[in-house]
């Protein structure tokens, strides 16, 4: 007659064989999760500062691309889009890098940017941008220049990063206006430096 208990009992080797299931099946939703839903992206240049910092780690929202004013978002930066002189948006070569900047005006919206005094103006409202590095705004990357103030077509983004006096934006040439299509996602928080670690904003 066999005890009930000795039944019951597990071998080491089954044991085992549940631990690397459980380990199989963790890895595999951490993969998924990180294939479909968030991404880690690593922060390279001032552009950003002092909000982020380079090398600072973040982790990215790729379910939510759809880029609201204020928001940091990562960019496919492949292409750059700037106007003809009929309005007409013009594709040329980009960065080609995948960037990350803060998102200042959507499509149907006018922008402006006084690069005397450093003042950004959205739909003719000034910007309170208390995240700006030296709170100035005075570099013009060529991109708009004499077309100021320029409205963004529909389907895209404008652009810039906080460290105005170093990032290559919308300002820029070499990326102008940003297709929504091209935005991968919005950084939801920094974690790491571990000491730097919460929400982005």
């Amino acid at each position: 007659m066999t005890d009930a208990t000795d039944s019951k009992k597990r071998s080491p080797r089954s044991g085992i064989a549940d631990l690397a299931e459980t380990l199989v099946i963790t890895l595999f939703i951490v993969t998924l999760v990180f294939t479909y839903l968030l991404r880690i992206a690593s922060i390279k240049g001032g552009s950003m500062e002092n909000t982020l910092m380079h090398d600072d780690k973040v982790i990215v929202n790729l379910l939510d691309s759809s880029a609201e004013n204020g928001d940091i978002v990562l960019i496919n930066a492949g292409d750059s889009y700037t106007l003809e002189d009929d309005g007409t948006v013009r594709k040329g070569s980009g960065v080609g890098d995948i960037i990350v900047k803060r998102v200042i005006a959507k499509g149907g919206q006018t922008i402006d940017i006084d690069f005397t005094t450093g003042t950004v103006y959205v739909d003719d409202a000034k910007l309170r941008e208390d995240y700006v590095k030296l709170g100035l705004t005075h570099a013009d990357g060529g991109a708009f220049t004499g077309q100021y103030p320029v409205t963004v077509p529909e389907g895209y983004i404008f652009v810039m990063g906080d460290h105005r006096s170093v990032s290559k934006d919308s300002r820029s040439s070499e990326i102008g206006f940003v297709p929504e299509k091209c935005v991968i996602g919005t950084v939801l928080l920094r974690f790491y430096p571990f000491a730097s670690f919460g929400a982005v904003n």
